[in-house]
């Protein structure tokens, strides 16, 4: 029944002031539905720019890196036993970029449950050929098929289709910056030159547009067979295995088990692309503070406005502890306020904040260099709306118990003697 009486009490003051306790429902709810729309948005462009490199980068990379042998000749002899060699200008090793058994590791990677998918890999460098022109290149000879499941291939082929990739002998889908420098159209002919002076035609059956600009004006791809024809290389032919993983976070530790079984160079995703993981944290961490901050000043509004109520209402403060109410029921009373207008304001936050969020999910954005992006990225996690919610009571609730503590302290005897 005093539970009961309080609640009666609580809504009682609310009402007799509800201008200012729809204005602090107000601010909760602007800085609730301000926390969800930025964090929400800030999610999906973090999941855009780091999918940019993601979604084309494998979680496990395998290849024979170019370097100098760590054990020298003078090591191995016996004269030497025990002693310190200092060696300078060490050349690289004569070693192939070529994975020996290339074949036999990627039927055991396939056979780990641990992978999701493998791709194998040939880059070539070469010289496009545009009349006494040359200009610089990389062609990738790829798998279409396994390209198309790990690294959603097909999404940054702006024209053409990656499968007359596979099913035209000699051909090639050509970077969008490259084509432009190139004045070449789909189903034109094009002629490349290797870094030994190998000559190759191939025709041209798509463009492809990855986002990265530097990296479109140098980029094309064309299928495993046909590098190895212009390399002179038989079907076994390999220089990189690209692994992905049902679970990305597993790659730093299978990269060194890979690398020692396999006897190649191994890099996981988290060390190649550390620098897009420290962006995509510094830009969330921006977020949550903005949105903090937002919550703080509408708890520095409610906490404002519950003093002026306490110094409104000593009359009744005084006359509730005369009848026989606690300090710790007035302490109640006033946090009960408090929770009100940060649950009722909080509500509302996170039903506008969805709501702006899917607006802003709506309204187009087009640009050039990201064909695959039609509206501006939204990220619906939940979690965000979890600590909003969260939040919003713990605010309300700091900024409510204070001014409620002094509340409950309040001596009935002097007010009435006051008066």
């Amino acid at each position: 029944m005093k539970f009961k009486l309080i609640a009666e009490i609580s809504f009682a003051l609310l009402r007799a002031r509800l201008k200012q306790t729809m204005v602090a429902a107000f601010g909760v709810t602007f800085s609730i539905t301000m926390f969800i729309t930025l964090l929400s948005f800030m999610g999906g462009l973090n999941d855009l720019l780091d999918n940019l490199i993601l979604n084309r980068t494998p979680h496990i990379r395998l290849f024979n890196e170019i370097s100098a042998s760590s054990i020298q000749p003078i090591a191995k002899s016996k004269a030497y036993a025990g002693a310190y060699n200092f060696i300078s200008h060490v050349k690289p090793k004569n070693d192939l970029l070529e994975i020996r058994n290339s074949e036999a590791i990627i039927k055991a990677l396939k056979a780990d449950p641990n992978v999701r998918g493998v791709a194998p890999k040939n880059t070539v460098p070469v010289f496009y050929n545009v009349g006494a022109i040359n200009l610089t290149g990389v062609i990738d000879g790829i798998d279409v098929d396994a390209e198309n499941k790990l690294f959603t291939f097909q999404d940054y082929v702006v024209n053409g289709k990656t499968m007359d990739l596979k099913n035209t002998p000699n051909s090639i889908i050509l970077g969008i910056g490259v084509a432009k420098k190139m004045l070449v159209q789909v189903g034109d002919n094009i002629q490349i030159t290797t870094s030994k002076g190998t000559q190759f035609p191939l025709k041209v059956v798509g463009f492809f547009q990855s986002g990265m600009d530097e990296m479109d004006k140098i980029q094309g791809y064309v299928t495993l067979s046909t590098t190895q024809k212009i390399l002179g290389k038989p079907a076994s032919y390999v220089t990189d295995i690209q692994v992905k993983l049902y679970d990305m976070t597993l790659a730093p530790a299978l990269a060194k088990k890979y690398g020692k079984l396999f006897e190649t160079d191994a890099v996981d995703i988290q060390t190649t692309n550390s620098q897009f993981k420290t962006g995509s944290s510094i830009r969330t961490l921006i977020s949550y503070a903005v949105g903090i901050t937002l919550l703080i000043v509408a708890g520095f509004g409610i906490y404002n406005i519950l003093n002026m109520m306490i110094y409104e209402k000593m009359d009744s403060i005084a006359i509730l502890k005369a009848t026989g109410f606690s300090g710790k029921d007035v302490n109640t009373i006033f946090i009960t306020i408090a929770l009100t207008i940060g649950l009722v304001g909080g509500a509302l936050g996170l039903v506008f904040g969805f709501g702006l969020s899917a607006v802003i999910g709506q309204i187009p954005f087009n640009t050039a260099s990201l064909p695959t992006v039609k509206t501006y990225p939204i990220n619906y996690n939940p979690k965000f709306y979890l600590i909003g919610a969260v939040f919003s009571v713990i605010t309300t609730y700091l900024a409510g118990y204070f001014p409620s503590r002094k509340a409950s302290k309040i001596d009935p005897v002097d007010i009435i003697r006051g008066k």
